[in-house]
């Protein structure tokens, strides 16, 4: 595989950070260009972030000197220094979808972390181990967009992330009604107990539009494309509660599912065990080579043991059991801002320049 040049776009915030430690030693592409807003243009990029870097991981030395580049004046600059960007902006969403529309524009493939496009019909929403076909939309997109190179595909809310992999090797049981409940850590929010000490010892059961993206998103993960859009599934039907927990990584699920043809609990285990999805099978850099991890042990998974299996990058399921209303319940933990968000970016662009949409 080639050496490919990228951006991160909205490099100061929490999801551009985990990008920047995510590249720092990436076997295909190098990190060679930062932009973010008009606040911190024309700064090195220790300074743009001096007191505000929330990694566990040092600054890169070799990213600390870059300048940073103001993500809407300098597009085309960012543009011509790079073979494709990924987006992580803090922006109203119709001025990231201009944003995000102006660099494919420019030829630029987008990797969104933005929620912004991810009901644009012809823009796929890609999990690599379950829904690669999708990337048979982008020419579709291309051509609405008059590109030949650039396009946008974006990533998944983080928190379904943790059950959607977890129920799809089992769809052809035919899940009928899905209940999800989401415990979702504070760097979902771009946050840690320092800048948002009201989280310490306290439960916030709402988060602001959540419960709508649990509740339709993995349709449009488990749809299909069909005259250059992507149409959503019928089944199954989801609800979903999403409470806010004071947690500094992993989002976990409690998860009840019915179906039309139940399988056996030992049938569940043996999908879980054996499921392999595309990222596997092209062995991607950033794909863990066990994706789904059952725990018999019921008092797991625990967030702090097993949010960073497989650098975070894994799905981890326990506690898989008969219910009284459902036919199985069970919970599962994924890490959102490595799975979740910008690992899961970095793998999404793996895979669309391993199937050569990204040439």
């Amino acid at each position: 595989m080639r050496q490919y040049k990228v951006g991160v776009v909205g490099a100061t915030g929490m999801v551009g950070q985990r990008f920047i430690t995510l590249l720092e030693n990436h076997p295909w592409f190098e990190l060679t260009t930062l932009a973010a807003s008009g606040r911190s243009a024309g700064k090195p990029y220790a300074e743009a972030v001096e007191g505000r870097w929330m990694m566990s991981k040092p600054l890169p030395e070799k990213i600390a000197s870059l300048t940073v580049m103001d993500a809407e004046k300098d597009a085309e600059a960012v543009a011509d220094a790079v073979d494709f960007v990924f987006c992580a902006v803090n922006m109203k969403k119709d001025e990231i979808r201009d944003l995000e529309e102006r660099y494919a524009r420019l030829e630029t493939p987008v990797m969104s972390n933005n929620s912004a496009n991810r009901w644009t019909p012809d823009v796929p929403m890609i999990i690599p181990e379950i829904n690669a076909d999708h990337l048979a939309v982008i020419p579709a997109q291309r051509k609405r967009l008059g590109t030949k190179r650039g396009f946008i595909a974006v990533k998944s809310n983080c928190s379904i992330q943790s059950y959607v992999p977890a129920l799809h090797p089992l769809f052809s049981y035919k899940p009928t009604k899905v209940l999800a409940c989401t415990y979702q850590a504070i760097s979902g929010a771009g946050k840690n107990f320092d800048t948002w000490p009201e989280m310490i010892d306290n439960v916030i059961p709402y988060i602001g539009g959540e419960e709508e993206k649990s509740e339709q998103e993995p349709l449009k993960v488990w749809g299909h494309v069909e005259n250059g859009v992507i149409v959503k599934a019928d089944t199954p039907a989801i609800t979903s509660q999403c409470l806010r927990v004071p947690v500094t990584d992993g989002h976990m699920a409690a998860v009840f599912v019915s179906f039309e043809n139940t399988p056996s609990m030992e049938e569940i285990k043996e999908r879980w065990a054996a499921y392999r999805g595309r990222a596997q099978e092209l062995k991607l850099p950033s794909a863990p080579k066990q994706f789904l991890n059952y725990f018999e042990d019921p008092s797991l998974p625990q967030t702090r043991l097993q949010r960073e299996l497989e650098g975070g990058m894994a799905i981890s399921i326990g506690r898989l059991r008969p219910d009284t209303q459902y036919d199985y319940k069970f919970v599962c933990l994924s890490h959102n801002t490595l799975r979740g968000a910008a690992g899961g970016g970095v793998e999404m662009a793996e895979l669309l320049c391993a199937e050569g949409v990204i040439d």
